[in-house]
């Protein structure tokens, strides 16, 4: 195997491996003894759920963050130098994808190195394609600001964006805020916007449906500590 920087998928709540992800990444997996992770305890975890024959002691955890400095990115990259691969772990879902694991990516393209993404569940997509919504032109605007005064004048904007680019806008929110975010939702936008709730996404009592905020009105779930994306669009 050709020494790469693997991106490595890890399931987006408590359900089968085997239902998440394809027996190839199992097989990757045992190859590496570097791994660039967001927390060592559930990374650890993670890989000893995929393979139980894993030798957790016998692998290098980096730990990244948002104080992880450059210098400290470019030295988790020296085993590539040497010919041995490394991977990388989000918490849930897909590295690099609203996660501290695009400044790696960013880094080891620099370098020439070879980055190889394996296949795994993404709740932007995933929701997206049980939306209804336009899967043509679409936007992931990850969280949107806390304070509730800018959050309505951002929500306005993107609402505003689906109407005129006909264009789908997907956001999350910190899961104990879901429903104060869902709240506001059904207060600041119009009646006929529709709006799809997508939540726990391939685990038990997963919630994926589509309304427009008329119809959301009063029957919206609880969506308190669920991980959760929305989608607006016309």
């Amino acid at each position: 195997m050709q020494a790469s920087l693997f991106l490595i998928p890890v399931p987006l709540g408590d359900t089968e491996i085997r239902k998440a992800l394809p027996d190839y990444n199992r097989d990757i997996i045992l190859q590496i003894k570097h791994f660039i992770v967001e927390n060592v305890r559930t990374a650890r975890r993670f890989l000893k759920k995929t393979e139980p024959s894993v030798h957790i002691d016998e692998l290098t955890f980096y730990e990244l963050n948002k104080h992880t400095s450059p210098e400290e990115v470019a030295g988790y990259l020296s085993p590539l130098s040497r010919g041995e691969s490394v991977g990388v772990l989000s918490e849930a879902g897909c590295p690099a994808i609203a996660d501290p694991g695009a400044d790696v990516v960013a880094m080891a393209q620099r370098k020439q190195y070879p980055v190889v993404p394996l296949i795994g569940p993404s709740s932007i997509i995933l929701s997206l394609m049980a939306s209804g919504f336009n899967g043509q032109s679409f936007a992931f605007h990850g969280y949107l600001p806390i304070d509730a005064g800018e959050r309505a004048i951002a929500l306005k904007r993107l609402e505003n964006r689906i109407y005129t680019e006909n264009q789908t806008q997907l956001f999350i929110e910190t899961p104990y805020r879901n429903n104060k975010l869902a709240g506001e939702l059904l207060h600041t936008c119009r009646p006929a916007t529709k709006l799809c709730i997508a939540s726990d996404i391939t685990c038990d009592g997963e919630f994926i449906q589509t309304r427009t905020i008329k119809e959301w009105n009063g029957q919206a779930p609880d969506l308190n500590k669920k991980p959760t994306i929305f989608l607006l669009y016309k």
